[in-house]
């Protein structure tokens, strides 16, 4: 099954002018932020969704379907979206979303209705928490937070952090724990925890204090806009110490806002990047296939997870042998050793991907990929 799904994946199978009735139609709902603050992002999973649909337009047989809703970034209007991908467009499974408070409001729409779902790069643990039609192609906040904590006190060997965090964003909020609980187990020292709400334009007064407590690295979890603007007041003021974010700083813009205040900033990712030296063939083929259609834009890890949770719904149909919402919800739940973009993924008994986790640093400009951590706590 695994063969078949395999030589899918290096095969575009599209075939023109081939008609379809209703009843040969498997319909597969992407709701994301294509509009609002978490546009960028979005805009790139769906890209990465729509890249893997090209490349498999048909399984089972079956024309695939994809009926894309723009959740705009907002609470209400992702619940809104998978409403209406349910109710009107009467869809078999989903994908989305990015921004794991957006998922948490679409996920209790799905979980009523019955409608699995798969979220791209909602990494919050809530997003799955009891439920039983939501899964995701990620890994989860205490993994990523552990990890940021690990590449700084053990490979990096710095043994005082700290941390600057958005109150507003359960995102921000989640992963400043996490770190700090993995970063104080390994024996070392948080100096400071600042704090700031989404939308703010100067951090002068917590980078003042955070050069005040002398870290050797300051965690930055972050959404890659606001993060940008704190690296480059921190190197106006002439702050010495390194810095570390996680995935949500994973984004080129971060380059062109940041400027050279961006250059030697770290942030964990999963286990994918363009500039990676070695690339399973699943991930070689994505990158080859993105650059045809998009030859001026390197895709980056959410255009991959994107591609992943098409891969990973076409798996579970084929394996099912249907498009039943409730067979391809059970499918998903048995989901083990996948090769993905994003490496081999299995679904663990919370819904949660477990896969392996990279550093990336900015060099010269770009991203660098520097290898694969392992969370030690």
């Amino acid at each position: 099954m695994r063969k078949m799904l395999a030589l899918v994946l290096t095969v575009a199978l599209a075939a023109a002018g081939t008609a379809f009735a209703a009843d040969d139609v498997i319909k597969v709902g992407v709701f994301n932020c294509l509009t609002g603050q978490n546009a960028f992002g979005g805009q790139l999973e769906l890209e990465g969704t729509q890249l893997a649909h090209s490349l498999m337009p048909e399984i089972l047989g079956k024309k695939v379907e994809l009926v894309v809703v723009d959740n705009k970034s907002d609470k209400v209007e992702a619940a809104n979206a998978v409403t209406r991908l349910i109710e009107n467009d009467k869809v078999n499974v989903i994908i989305g979303t990015y921004g794991s408070s957006l998922a948490m409001a679409g996920g209790e729409v799905a979980e009523q209705a019955g409608i699995p779902v798969i979220g791209t790069s909602c990494t919050n643990p809530l997003v799955t928490l009891g439920k039983k039609f939501y899964f995701r192609a990620c890994f989860i906040d205490p993994f990523q937070g552990a990890g940021a904590a690990t590449y700084a006190f053990k490979n990096l060997g710095l043994k005082k952090a700290a941390t600057l965090i958005d109150v507003a964003n359960d995102y921000s909020v989640g992963l400043g724990t996490f770190f700090r609980n993995a970063y104080t187990k390994m024996g070392g020292e948080i100096v400071a925890e600042l704090k700031y709400q989404s939308g703010d334009q100067d951090f002068t007064a917590q980078l003042t204090e955070l050069i005040s407590k002398k870290p050797d690295i300051v965690f930055l979890p972050a959404y890659f806009a606001e993060g940008a603007i704190v690296l480059k007041q921190a190197k106006e003021l002439g702050a010495e110490f390194r810095f570390i974010g996680a995935d949500a700083m994973d984004n080129p813009e971060i380059v062109t806002l940041g400027g050279d205040a961006v250059e030697g900033f770290m942030h964990t990712t999963f286990a994918y990047d363009p500039s990676m030296k070695e690339m399973n063939p699943v991930a070689a083929k994505f990158t080859e296939e993105w650059k045809k259609v998009h030859p001026d834009k390197d895709p980056n890890v959410n255009s991959a997870l994107g591609y992943d949770c098409y891969v990973m719904v076409a798996d579970a149909i084929t394996r099912a042998g249907s498009a039943e919402p409730a067979k391809i919800r059970d499918a998903l739940e048995a989901t083990k050793d996948l090769p993905t973009v994003t490496g081999i993924t299995t679904i663990n008994a919370t819904h949660d991907a477990e896969k392996e986790m990279g550093i990336v640093e900015i060099r010269g400009g770009k991203k660098t990929f520097l290898g694969l951590v392992k969370p030690e706590a």
